[in-house]
């Protein structure tokens, strides 16, 4: 019956990460081929957004605890 238990669910965080970055990077480069260099630039103002926004709600929920 031991053999049965459920182990621990191993940590991919850093394969999510890097896959981020992976598929960030060919998005732009897409972009870039199909409409130039100023969508691009939009995406990553908007990304950039989206992180910060990301990292604030972060911060003020673990300053709650």
């Amino acid at each position: 019956m031991d053999k049965d238990k459920v182990g621990r669910a191993p940590n991919y965080t850093t394969a999510c990460i890097t896959m981020f970055g992976v598929n960030l990077t060919w998005i732009m480069l897409f972009l870039f081929a199909v409409w130039g260099l100023v969508a691009a630039v939009f995406l990553g103002l908007a990304v950039n957004r989206w992180l910060d926004w990301l990292d604030q709600r972060r911060r003020t929920q673990d300053a709650r605890r």
